[in-house]
């Protein structure tokens, strides 16, 4: 993909490094010309220009890129790149950061924004999953809230040792995409039995999270397929 990442901050040049070293094409934009610096990045593109200006996104071509990053550490100005890139240069996804959650709220498909990410709700799910044994945590919210990857880990006294993924029932706007058992990631087969202290990751349709996790705590699992 060609990627364009605007703010060429601390979190911007982390992931243009990441992007180029998984063979992608990366255009850094950064309008503060004390964080332009080429040697931190070599091999990606690097303009110095304001990003909410429409003259400088199509002086670099943003129409070719298949996605835009709004990386900056200011909320207002990542959603003004998020909504010129998709209404202006129609921008196939666009990938906003949230720097204050209490804005959250406003990165939606009406400003341009196909995934939000919010550094400090990443961190507060990933303390709760690190902590959390037989609670439903959301890991990350996914088309603007219509699904959710949630994770639920099985406790030591869980039911559900032993039975196989097809016992399992689930509402049928979940799916199971991943166990973690001891270091292993397992793609769930619908004989593959469950044990106690899996990490079961799930793609959830809004409102379902409570049936699933209903359904992993009670004693009393049906007969419909997981996956």
């Amino acid at each position: 993909m060609r990627v364009t990442i605007a703010g060429a901050g601390a979190v911007g040049t982390s992931i243009a490094a990441e992007l180029i070293e998984n063979g992608h094409e990366v255009m850094l934009i950064e309008r503060d010309l004390a964080e332009v610096a080429p040697e931190a990045v070599p091999q990606a593109e690097w303009v110095h220009a304001d990003a909410c200006e429409v003259a400088s996104l199509e002086d670099a071509q943003v129409q070719n890129c298949d996605v835009v990053i709004a990386a900056t550490g200011d909320d207002k100005v990542n959603l003004v790149v998020s909504l010129l890139a998709k209404t202006e240069f129609a921008v196939r996804r666009v990938v906003a950061r949230v720097n204050n959650p209490r804005n959250e709220w406003l990165f939606t498909e009406s400003w341009g924004v196909d995934v939000a990410v919010s550094t400090p709700r990443m961190l507060a799910a990933m303390v709760e999953e690190a902590v959390s044994v037989g609670d439903l945590v959301r890991l990350l919210t996914l088309r603007q809230g219509k699904a959710n990857l949630v994770e639920v880990t099985l406790p030591a006294d869980t039911a559900l040792a032993g039975r196989p993924v097809r016992d399992v029932p689930l509402p049928a706007d979940a799916a199971l995409v991943a166990i973690l058992r001891g270091g292993r990631v397992i793609v769930p087969q619908s004989d593959d039995p469950l044990e106690p202290g899996d990490e079961m990751l799930f793609v959830a349709g809004e409102g379902v999270e409570e049936e699933i996790h209903s359904v992993l705590t009670s004693g009393d699992p049906g007969g419909r397929d997981l996956i």
